[in-house]
């Protein structure tokens, strides 16, 4: 009886033991190529080809593939070698190997060897288990179905692409880029060996060579008994390249791909505006900028460096210093109170409105009544000036003249201005930002401010910034400022005898070729920035706390003014800054440059003939309109506008904001000057979309 219940005994447990194995197994894959996980997302490429990641986080390696033909044959016999050398003649499981181990780890009194074929690794990466004696079981058994599924050649491809390394690589491809840096084609028969035995314990041996070169040893004596190795055996272990820093375009990959899934979703590779070697300097200055900041309280930082031609995004750098390691909130794209970064904006369509460089406004006290109560403005040296110049209120960034200039633009079409521009941070009414508005106590992004600036640099055109490559659809630049008024405010911009009430001689913002340069702090030193542009680049940074804390009185001058400079000496200047001198004292009006003599006959200076516009669906119909602009050398008395044969509107002077309306347009203007006489602009021929 005793021997029957015993057989009952182990004939329900086997039952059962089969019954658990059964339901602990886990269904494997349709195929291995991972080929769907890939589509869901895309590769991104800087512009040169070389890839971007998001970061190295150990999940699968789904873009730096390469198929088993690819990897050479020696790495391919050595890993083998290493970890499965029976791989092609079992079917899952090697009972061989399993008894070794299970003898020598008895004889030793503790686990020193394991058996683990290939196919069980494969299964692991597939299916992640504790590790424990179960884990084990359970894994043979799938190991025997993955093979009954799978042709070796498959489950070895997809084992040299996934394996994990060090430092959460997956993969052959990169771990010869992590450890080496160098491709698989490229690879010493000993950096064949050492990728090899790194597979069983990346970190350890990556830290002790003479371990790993022991290991190597080795391997080489067992392949060479096999005729599979016909080099010397390794001399040393070779030297590890893995403190080289890694490209940190985390947040810009994120933006990258929202944007390629707005314009090319289902792509698979885009490539990119990034420069990957400009990107890893604007980094490196960035880190470095915010450890010397580091007594004064500014933590994060966001660098983007712009080329105007174009308005390709080169640079998109973000930088931590009390969190090196974690990709948290991008610091380019989260709005910030911007400063004084707004002013130019401002003062181009003030200037736009009949002001000019040697326009005099009163800096005095100004109190203004807000909520029931009194605010005043100061400037931020708290000193009043008395009467200054235009140019000398925007180059000393004073904040009174500022605000008058706000006054006489005026709120609402300045806000429009702004969103006309990309700004689509600033979504409130003009009333909830008031006169405030003139001295940035809205909120924007880097990437918003940036984009505005382009309007500046490039002879008041505007077109959206660009990360994705010239396959990508991108609408036609459009005139937001006049080229008058913006190259009148990058003269200003330019020009360090404009800023000596606020700034002295300058020291950081004087730049050895001809920039322009505006700084901005926020109240309470939370936020600085600087944004300065040549006639090819345009650099804005910004530097604080994303927790809102203030700094210890980091200004835009002291904190990433720096910074700009030495990224911008790093760029070629190969274009001249569009810009207009500005007056000086006893000029009767500010001179231009030579190649901006006005015409002898009237012309249309804008829109120019073939001019394509589009109207921004962001913006209420009403808000949008065109500035219309006539240049002619004589006194300009009255202007006629005749639009498609009829006179739409009469001015006094050369400009006229006609309010858009869509399709294809012909202009011209009839103008009466100083003599009485009326004289015909050309036309021009224009279209909105």
């Amino acid at each position: 009886m005793a021997g029957r219940a015993c057989l009952a005994f182990t004939g329900a447990a086997g039952l059962l033991l089969i019954f658990a194995t059964l339901v602990a197994q886990r269904d494997l894959p349709d195929t291995l190529r991972l080929d769907a996980e890939a589509a869901r997302s895309a590769e991104i490429l800087d512009r040169d080809g070389r890839p971007l990641r998001l970061a190295y986080d150990g999940g699968w390696n789904l873009h730096e593939r390469v198929p088993l033909s690819a990897v050479p044959a020696t790495l391919r016999a050595a890993i083998v070698a290493a970890e499965d050398r029976r791989f092609w003649t079992h079917h899952g499981i090697d009972w061989r190997a399993r008894l070794s181990a299970l003898w020598t780890n008895l004889r030793s009194g503790r686990a020193v060897r394991g058996a683990s074929t290939i196919s069980e690794q494969v299964v692991r990466i597939l299916h992640p288990r504790p590790r424990n004696l179960w884990s084990r079981w359970v894994e043979g058994f799938e190991a025997l179905r993955l093979e009954a599924r799978f042709a070796k050649a498959d489950i070895l491809e997809f084992y040299l692409n996934q394996v994990p390394y060090g430092a959460n690589r997956r993969g052959v491809a990169q771990a010869a880029a992590y450890y080496f840096d160098r491709s698989l084609d490229t690879l010493s028969p000993d950096e064949m060996l050492a990728l090899a035995v790194l597979v069983r314990a990346p970190t350890r041996l990556a830290n002790d060579p003479p371990a790993l070169q022991a290991r190597m040893q080795t391997l080489a004596q067992a392949m060479t008994a096999r005729g599979q190795w016909h080099a010397a055996g390794p001399q040393a272990a070779p030297p590890l390249a893995r403190a080289r820093p890694a490209l940190q375009a985390a947040h810009f990959v994120a933006w990258a791909a929202r944007a390629a899934a707005r314009t090319r979703p289902g792509a698979m590779r885009l490539r990119t505006t990034l420069d990957g070697e400009l990107q890893a300097a604007a980094e490196a200055f960035l880190r470095e900028r915010l450890r010397d900041l580091a007594r004064e309280g500014a933590a994060q930082g966001a660098v983007l460096v712009v080329d105007l031609d174009g308005n390709r995004v080169r640079a998109y750098a973000t930088a931590d210093r009390l969190h090196p390691d974690v990709i948290g909130i991008d610091p380019v794209q989260t709005p910030r109170q911007p400063g004084s970064t707004l002013k130019p904006l401002l003062y181009a369509m003030a200037l736009e409105r009949g002001w000019r460089a040697d326009t005099t406004i009163d800096d005095a006290e100004l109190r203004e009544r807000i909520n029931g109560g009194l605010h005043e403005y100061r400037n931020y040296s708290r000193v009043h000036y008395g009467s200054v110049t235009l140019a000398e209120a925007l180059g000393n960034s004073l904040n009174i003249p500022a605000v008058k200039a706000l006054q006489f633009v005026g709120q609402a079409p300045f806000l429009a201005r702004l969103r006309a521009l990309g700004v689509d941070s600033l979504r409130e009414h003009p009333d909830v930002y008031g006169d405030g508005l003139a001295l940035g106590n809205g909120a924007l992004t880097l990437y918003e401010l940036v984009q505005a600036y382009t309007a500046l640099a490039r002879d008041g055109l505007w077109q959206p910034l660009t990360v994705l490559d010239e396959s990508a659809p991108r609408p036609p630049p459009r005139a937001a400022y006049s080229r008058e008024a913006a190259r009148a405010v990058s003269g200003i911009l330019s020009d360090a005898s404009a800023r000596l009430l606020e700034f002295g001689e300058g020291g950081v913002l004087r730049f050895p070729v001809a920039t322009a340069v505006k700084t901005g702090t926020s109240s309470d030193y939370r936020d600085a920035w600087t944004v300065a542009y040549n006639g090819r680049w345009l650099v804005g940074v910004w530097i604080g706390n994303l927790s809102g804390r203030a700094t210890e009185g980091v200004t835009g001058a002291r904190g990433p003014a720096l910074l700009t400079r030495s990224l911008l000496a790093r760029l070629p200047a190969d274009a001249a800054l569009r810009a207009q001198r500005v007056a000086a004292a006893g000029d009767a009006a500010p001179a231009a440059a030579d190649d901006d003599e006005a015409p002898a006959v009237p012309e249309l200076a804008q829109p120019f003939d073939g001019l394509l516009l589009a109207r921004d669906p962001r913006i209420p119909e009403a808000l949008q309109a065109f500035r219309f602009e006539l240049a002619w050398r004589e006194p300009v008395a009255v202007v006629r506008w005749e639009l498609d044969g009829q006179v739409v509107a009469e001015t006094r002077g050369p400009y006229y904001d006609w309010p858009l309306r869509g399709g294809a347009h012909v202009l011209r203007a009839l103008v009466r000057g100083g003599d009485g006489a009326e004289h015909a602009s050309g036309v021009a021929r224009f279209t909105v979309r």
